[in-house]
Parts: structure tokens; sequence; C-alpha cells
């Protein structure tokens, strides 16, 4: 029999888990954690995607952040070329290396490769989402994301995928609840669309990956979605198309953060956004930028 936990069980789970990884580790590493957990308490915490700093899969991610002054990275489990790395003890060491050298923090875990290799009807992705909370496990990472975009882009009236796409995240979420981990689901789906969906999972694993430059991009009222989905979101990405952020453009942060002070949100937002002459020209501005509607507290 499966004991199932509750949201409640599970987020406590996963906000002690940073500490516990370093045992054992260079205490950087835990005094990282503790400062990460003390800013994520009563404020924001702000990184980026090791993509979006242009070293994919790489540990070379937290020097580019360091450079930066960002909190942290959104790491990658690895690509098809590197038979998705990150399952590996000996890359593991050299993230909990890197940790311990810069004293950043990982945000979360990311599928990018689902994109190329989908959920929905390949059982390559299904096994590497159960690989993922191995890692999660193993890293003390608290949330995993599953990408659906591209090849695993994600159309609900097409019944016959969304039943497998189901079928494998009820298979992976007691792992997940057991191990203290959300699955965080990132896609083009509305709230309403994505809680439908978490429903038929059935478990409090299952959370939402919000990003506000996607939801836009679908012309949905992010503020208002934001305010439904609440506790469902698990992080965010951060972005507005084309534009820096910081620059005129669609999305009115400042009523961003009211949606989130409505939930009570307080955690990580995950810069993904344009980076014209490269993330160290441009990230240092936008993150700037945020810190001053998202402080640390």
């Amino acid at each position: 029999m499966t004991t199932h936990m509750t949201r409640r069980e599970l987020l406590g789970g996963a906000a002690a888990a940073g500490c516990a990884w370093a045992l054992g580790r260079p205490a950087t590493i835990c005094a990282a954690a503790g400062a990460a957990s003390a800013a994520a308490e009563g404020g924001f915490l702000i990184g980026a995607c090791d993509w979006s700093l242009r070293k994919d899969s790489s540990p070379e991610a937290f020097d580019v952040a360091k450079r930066i002054g960002l909190d942290g990275v959104q790491i990658s489990l690895g690509r098809v070329a590197n038979d998705m790395h990150l399952r590996k003890p000996e890359v593991q060491k050299q993230y909990a290396d890197k940790l311990a050298e810069t004293g950043l923090k990982i945000s979360s875990l990311a599928i990018g490769e689902m994109n190329n290799v989908p959920l929905k009807s390949d059982e390559r992705a299904a096994q590497w989402l159960l690989d993922s909370i191995d890692v999660c496990r193993a890293m003390k990472i608290g949330v995993v994301m599953p990408a659906f975009f591209g090849k695993g882009a994600l159309d609900m009236n097409n019944t016959a995928e969304i039943d497998v796409v189901v079928a494998r995240l009820k298979e992976a979420a007691p792992k997940a609840e057991k191990a203290g981990v959300r699955i965080g689901l990132e896609n083009y789906l509305s709230a309403d669309d994505n809680m439908r969906l978490i429903d038929r999972v059935g478990s409090p694993a299952l959370a939402v990956y919000y990003d506000v430059g996607n939801s836009t991009d679908k012309g949905y009222d992010i503020c208002r979605e934001i305010r439904q989905l609440g506790k469902l979101i698990c992080e965010i990405h951060v972005k507005d198309g084309k534009t820096s952020l910081g620059e005129p453009g669609r999305i009115d942060f400042k009523k961003v953060r009211e949606a989130l002070d409505a939930i009570g949100y307080r955690g990580w937002l995950v810069l993904e956004s344009a980076a014209p002459g490269g993330p160290e020209a441009s990230y240092p501005a936008q993150a700037k930028f945020l810190r001053e509607i998202f402080p640390r507290g």
C-alpha cells in the first residue's frame, strides 16, 4: 500500500532538503543552503536557467551566475547526447563541488530534452522522469520540471496523448511524494487545463512551473492565473518575449508581485529572458530590475 503525503508535508520536506544534502559535504554547501532558505522565507531568490546562461548541462553555469550576482541556477538533467548525464554520481559530485566553490544554490532540475523526446509518446522520457526523482533525492533538489513544448507540446483535445501523460505522471508521483519532490509541469496550457491535468493525476507532488512570458504569449491573464493556481505554483520563469526585463514590455511586474503576494509565494524567480550581447552583459541589469520589485526580504 502506498502512503500519500499531503501538500503541506511535501512542501515541508522539500524546504528542508537543501541543507540535508550538505551532510558529509563541505560546510560551505550547508551555509549556502541555510542562507538561501532564510532569504526565500521572507523574500525572493533570483536565478537563471543554465541554458539561458549558455552553459547547458554544465556546472560552469554557476561560475557565470556568480559573476552576474545571481542566487543560483536551474540545472538540466542533460541531453540525449550525454545520456542525461546528471544521473551519474560522478557528475553530481562535480555540481556539489561547484556549489561549494561558488556558494550558490540549485533552484530546480529541468528536463528540457522532453521537448524533443516527449513524455506523451516516448518511453525514454518516462524513465528520465523516474530517474530525475532519484537525482533530486541525491542532490536534495525540491522541484523537477518536465518541459512540454515543441514535439512534447500538450493538446487537451488529444485524449490518447493526455491519457499517456497522466499514466506516466501517476507512475512517478508516489516516488516523488516519498522523496519530497514536486513535479512542476511547464507547458502552454491555461491554468484551468493545468488544474484539470493535475486533478486527474491526483497527487500532491504535482504542481505548475509557471512561466509569465509563455502564458502572456498565449494571451492568458497572468495575474488572474497566478491567483487561481495559488499554492500549485512551485517555481516561476521570468521573461517577456524578446524584451530585456526592465525595458518597456507587455508584463507589469509590479502587478505580478501583487499577485504573488496574494498567494503568499516566496521563493525562486528564474531568468529565461532575452539576453542581447550575452547573459553576462544583459542579466546584471535585469536581475537588478527584478530585485527592486522582488527583494530578498
